[in-house]
């Protein structure tokens, strides 16, 4: 008998969240109040207007809070919430794939936590109890994903608990490396930039003096000016960001070797278990900057995270040393993730196809560059530049060519394509529930086709692009036997 037979009762969440609610309500309606109270201040009293709009944001969350009950029955979680509008969620308990617990800054004050509960199913998302005490939340994801009772979820502070891999803060010097430094930086630049153009950009720029010394202004001295700012802006944040994501990173697996538990943050902490039984294999991220830096990162092919969200994905490593993530793959999946010469290349079709996509576009680089210098007053640069764009492109379908391979082990099937966004899958041949032969008019003129293995798990799709038909068809009837030989002509 398991303590959820408790919870069959309509219950409220913890009473502190009304400490809660009201403030993210105020959150979330803070640029309408900004507002308000400057409009307000032209005059000599605001009135009531003022406290008003305050009093709406407060009162919507306290009602958000009373209105919200749950129960969890023998079968299934149902969640209900609304009053004018109502509604009413359900997840069956023997479809619950992951549970999740997140807490805010307020909410670890509070000592709350947020629990996230998915189905890994498209119709019935994630069910969101926001929040529940700490002890209860551990309880009920405790009871959730072990409904036997016999073993629990390898906690981040748990003595018994096998630590896999724990955060090196040296690892901070991947972040400028990843491209969520430079989407940071580009925002923070934008935010604090904006009122400054609207306000001065206009005035200086009607000064012809002003204009004049803009021009005479060498470009690349303003290019390579500004990209050692916007470099260092990017690093800077890119740290900052990555340090309070992933500090205290710790992936454990229990004694048991059936869960494996992701703890991570600093302001917000995010804990994450993912049951052996729901793995399906592991993703090794190779993007180019991390890659020419020896880094990579690893996340977990699960069933129970959302299908391209990465707000849900299952990680296993942040960005890291290549070394810890490939010993940290083969712990987690049990064997070597494959080595550089374990993949078979796809052969010269499909190196004329890279070149082909790669170098054809960038042609057209040179022609537009060439008109440019020849009306501008930078004919060298933009001469340069013309040579370099087909060149660059050259190198890129080398790269994607030289990464772009299958393999086949014992337990796995292993995918490795892209240069910019590196990639290696390690996808499990007992989670392939189907394959999928595409082929576009240039693949068949080529002889080439595309095969996907499809799954429950993760991206859903993995795909092995340009292999010869005869290649593709053997590869998928070695990796899954029984599944389409029937369908062989």
């Amino acid at each position: 008998m398991t303590e959820l037979e408790h919870d069959q009762e309509w219950r409220r969440l913890d009473l502190r969240m009304l400490l809660v609610h009201p403030v993210n309500e105020v959150v979330r309606f803070l640029p309408f109040l900004i507002g308000l109270f400057v409009l307000g201040s032209g005059g000599q009293d605001g009135g009531p207007w003022h406290y008003l709009g305050v009093a709406v944001p407060v009162a919507i969350g306290v009602v958000r809070f009373a209105s919200t009950r749950f129960r969890i029955t023998g079968a299934q979680i149902e969640l209900r919430r609304g009053v004018l509008g109502r509604e009413i969620r359900t997840a069956r308990l023997d479809r619950v794939r992951t549970v999740e617990l997140t807490a805010s800054p307020i909410h670890r004050v509070l000592r709350l936590e947020k629990v996230k509960i998915g189905t890994g199913s498209t119709e019935d998302g994630t069910l969101e109890l926001d929040s529940l005490g700490t002890v209860e939340a551990a309880r009920l994801r405790r009871e959730l994903l072990d409904r036997a009772g016999a073993v629990h979820p390898a906690e981040g502070g748990s003595a018994d608990a096998e630590v896999l891999v724990r955060f090196d803060p040296g690892w901070a010097r991947f972040a400028p490396l990843t491209t969520s430094g430079l989407v940071v930086a580009v925002a923070a630049l934008g935010a604090a930039t904006g009122p400054f153009l609207g306000s001065n950009l206009e005035l200086r720029l009607a000064d012809a003096s002003v204009v004049e010394q803009v021009r005479n202004v060498a470009l690349p001295a303003v290019v390579v000016l500004g990209g050692i700012t916007l470099l260092l802006i990017a690093s800077t944040l890119g740290i900052v960001g990555y340090l309070l994501a992933n500090w205290n990173f710790t992936l454990t697996r229990d004694v048991a070797q059936r869960t494996f538990h992701v703890h991570r943050g600093a302001l917000t902490t995010r804990s994450t278990s993912i049951d052996l039984d729901r793995l399906r294999g592991v993703e090794i991220h190779e993007p180019l900057g991390l890659r020419v830096a020896g880094g990579g990162r690893l996340t977990a092919i699960a069933t129970g995270f959302a299908r391209r969200s990465d707000e849900n994905t299952a990680p296993l490593v942040p960005a890291a040393p290549l070394a810890v993530v490939r010993a940290v793959a083969g712990a987690v999946i049990g064997e070597e993730p494959g080595s550089p010469g374990t993949f078979h290349q796809h052969g010269p079709q499909a190196r004329r196809r890279r070149y082909l996509r790669a170098v054809l576009p960038a042609l057209l680089a040179p022609v537009a560059l060439g008109l440019a210098a020849a009306a501008g007053d930078w004919p060298w640069t933009l001469a340069g530049a013309a040579v370099l764009v087909p060149v660059a492109a050259a190198a890129l379908a080398r790269d994607r060519y030289a990464r772009l391979g299958h393999a086949l082990t014992s337990s796995h099937v292993l995918v490795r394509w892209g240069s910019l966004r590196g990639r290696t899958d390690v996808l499990q041949r007992s989670g392939i529930i189907g394959w999928n032969l595409r082929q576009t008019y240039f693949q068949r003129r080529a002889g080439l086709v595309s095969l996907t293995a499809t799954t429950a798990a993760g991206q859903q799709a993995y795909e092995i692009l340009d292999v010869r038909e005869d290649v593709a068809v053997g590869f998928a009837a070695a990796a899954v036997p029984g599944l389409v030989e029937q369908f062989v002509r």
